[in-house]
């Protein structure tokens, strides 16, 4: 388990199209998973696709929390979403702050649905759908939208309300 470089906005692997994983109970997956968790909760996150750390694999890690940058109020369990689909997206949406952390210290408001379906394996190869609104919904949304190398600040919905830290 290593503490991997998060890649800034710009490079190139944010924009590579990401591979299906075939072979679950490789060593190199189980390793990159690893991986992810560490650099997740090392740098404070509350997501993060295996493409921010510059692996172009479809999988991505989830642990909605307060950390220093975000006081949730309530907090989900730590996921883990390999070759992940959403499936259904609901018609209501909100306005959210976000940031990313290959972006930096930038937050901006991103217009998502409110309520999401997805349907992914599990690191343990178990297939699932969770159905999640509320600031998981979220955090997925911004994590499939890295896997389809799509940033969130090209989703904000008004660059004028942006703000740093």
């Amino acid at each position: 388990m290593a503490v991997r470089k998060v890649i800034k906005a710009g490079h190139p692997g944010l924009k590579t199209k990401n591979k299906t994983i075939e072979d679950l109970s490789s060593p190199d997956i189980k390793k990159l998973i690893k991986d992810l968790k560490a650099t997740m909760y090392k740098t404070g996150l509350i997501g993060i696709a295996a493409n921010q750390i510059n692996e172009n694999q479809m999988i991505f890690v989830t642990h909605p929390r307060t950390t220093k940058a975000r006081n949730l109020g309530k907090s989900d369990k730590l996921r883990t979403f390999i070759n992940p689909k959403i499936i259904l997206k609901s018609k209501n949406e909100s306005v959210i702050y976000e940031g990313c952390g290959s972006v930096g210290d930038i937050f901006g408001p991103v217009l998502r649905p409110c309520e999401i379906k997805i349907e992914a394996v599990d690191e343990n190869g178990q297939k699932f759908r969770l159905t999640c609104d509320g600031i998981l919904a979220r955090v997925i949304q911004h994590e499939m939208d890295h896997l389809g190398g799509v940033e969130f600040i090209e989703k904000v919905n008004d660059y004028s309300k942006i703000i740093g830290t």
